[in-house]
């Protein structure tokens, strides 16, 4: 599973969605949070997104972990990537999604959340932790690869405080190619079922839209704003 979440990573805002995630693991949880993303900002913020995801998942009641993983060095050290192993819900909380996407790919610790991914554990990005899970990513001059977790898509976060002009652009420099899933804060859309090429049993994904705001799919031909409960897939649209 994975959860694509605008913004408000390990805030109390969150603490629904959260549960809910572990709730529907379906195992003893063993929780790993990386702040990679936030890797280019300084000791202080790194401490910052640290204690505060370990703070959250631990007032949850369940087993969390922080893990330092915050340039390509530490991407590469294979014991990292071993404790991540371990885990069955990996967070992947804010920053920058190009230093993330850079410093993630090709590297033992994107295999081994991968392998996560394969045992039926849960990935969770936020903000720029999302972003690099569609298809592409949004970043000036234009949009750039992403690991392509959701083909076809492109995640952009926070949706519902970009201005809708801005959000139009986007949507034209996306073509008819990309559908944008747009996240608002404090709300999470689940891809159930969803394998690392796309397809899920029988060839399709599940999708569900959990938290306070809503998602809005946004292809070539249609915005529609979906918001608590199970989502249509969007891919039969494209």
């Amino acid at each position: 599973m994975l959860a694509l979440v605008g913004s408000g990573e390990y805030l109390p805002g969150m603490e629904e969605v959260d549960r809910a995630l572990l709730d529907r693991l379906g195992a003893s949880p063993r929780v790993v949070c990386l702040p990679t993303a936030a890797g280019t900002e300084g000791s202080q913020r790194i401490d910052y997104w640290s204690r505060l995801g370990v703070t959250h998942f631990s007032r949850l009641g369940v087993p969390v972990e922080d893990v330092p993983i915050t340039d390509r060095t530490s991407a590469l050290d294979p014991a990292w990537a071993d404790r991540i192993a371990q885990a069955n819900f990996v967070y992947l909380s804010g920053g920058r999604p190009d230093y993330l996407y850079k410093t993630l790919v090709d590297s033992p610790t994107w295999a081994a959340i991968q392998g996560v991914l394969d045992r039926g554990g849960i990935l969770a990005g936020c903000s720029a932790g999302a972003m690099i899970l569609g298809e592409k990513m949004f970043g000036f001059p234009g949009w750039k690869p992403a690991f392509g977790l959701v083909p076809g898509a492109a995640i952009i976060p926070h949706f519902d405080e970009i201005p809708r002009a801005m959000s139009a652009s986007m949507r034209l420099l996306t073509g008819s190619d990309l559908t944008i899933l747009g996240v608002d804060g404090y709300t999470a859309l689940l891809v159930h079922d969803q394998g690392l090429d796309g397809q899920g049993p029988g060839g399709r994904g599940q999708f569900e839209v959990l938290g306070s705001g809503g998602v809005t799919v946004w292809n070539h031909r249609s915005r529609v704003r979906h918001t608590q409960g199970r989502m249509p897939d969007w891919r039969n649209e494209r």
